[in-house]
């Protein structure tokens, strides 16, 4: 299994010979609602768009996860296994051949992998965004992702899993909490999935951000006092902060 970073949430995922290209921002600037005054990301070194692509995965509809830039450059003709939301985004662009999928529901690719929505980051007071499990067929190697850390305790039910994909820091706004759940959540994932390798997502070091909200968020913790949550638990997972544009061949035997 080769996971390729492309920052943010961007992953290329080679598994069973398949590349799933997941939660790509990979052109122009990222902006919530046409607010670029409140947030405004860019890229510093834009990743190219990878090619041979054999299904584009979407985890959520917001614009991190379903970048609208980055989805009209992509061939509308590619398959597409999204989130009910993201489904929205894409079936206006014009993509042809979307599955959705809701939380249990499964896909399988090429007869090779097998993709199941499990619950994963609560967007609103009513909407609960997926997570992903993504297993191998021949070799049964398993992953899971879920970008902001909130893991669903349904999820004890399929350990172990051999990577989990996932924050490892919280970023947090004053009044309102944690945006993205990091390390106690992802300790506890660990506990229940007891992974081989977990990595570290959702950040990116060639990346920029500008704009009021960016001033008032706080990052907690890093992946190095992770490592040591995760020895002072007696875990033997092993924690990998990922680095912009870095392909970890993942070893899992």
């Amino acid at each position: 299994m080769d996971l390729t970073y492309l920052d943010s949430n961007s992953w290329l995922i080679e598994i069973e010979g398949q590349r799933i290209l997941l939660d790509p921002w990979l052109v122009g600037k990222l902006v919530f609602g046409n607010l670029p005054w409140l947030f405004s990301g860019k890229k510093n070194n834009p990743p190219a768009i990878p090619e041979n692509i054999d299904l584009i995965l979407l985890s959520q509809g917001l614009e991190d996860h379903a970048h609208t830039p980055t989805l009209k450059e992509l061939d509308r003709n590619l398959p597409v296994v999204a989130s009910p939301n993201a489904t929205k985004v894409v079936r206006e662009l014009g993509y042809t051949n979307v599955t959705c999928l809701d939380h249990g529901e499964s896909f399988t690719l090429a007869d090779k992998v097998e993709i199941k929505a499990v619950p994963g980051s609560p967007i609103g007071p009513t909407l609960v965004e997926n997570g992903y499990v993504l297993r191998g067929l021949t070799t049964q190697k398993t992953l899971y992702y879920e970008p902001h850390g909130y893991h669903s305790p349904s999820l004890q039910e399929i350990a172990p899993i051999d990577v989990v994909v996932t924050s490892i820091t919280s970023i947090k706004l004053p009044l309102l909490g944690a945006v993205l759940k990091g390390q106690k959540s992802a300790l506890e994932v660990c506990q229940w999935l007891k992974p081989k390798v977990i990595l570290s997502t959702a950040g990116g070091d060639d990346v920029s951000f500008d704009g009021l909200l960016v001033s008032l968020l706080r990052e907690e913790g890093s992946v190095q006092t992770f490592k040591s949550l995760l020895k002072k638990n007696n875990l033997a997972t092993k924690a990998i902060s990922s680095k912009s544009g870095k392909t970890y061949q993942l070893d899992l035997n």
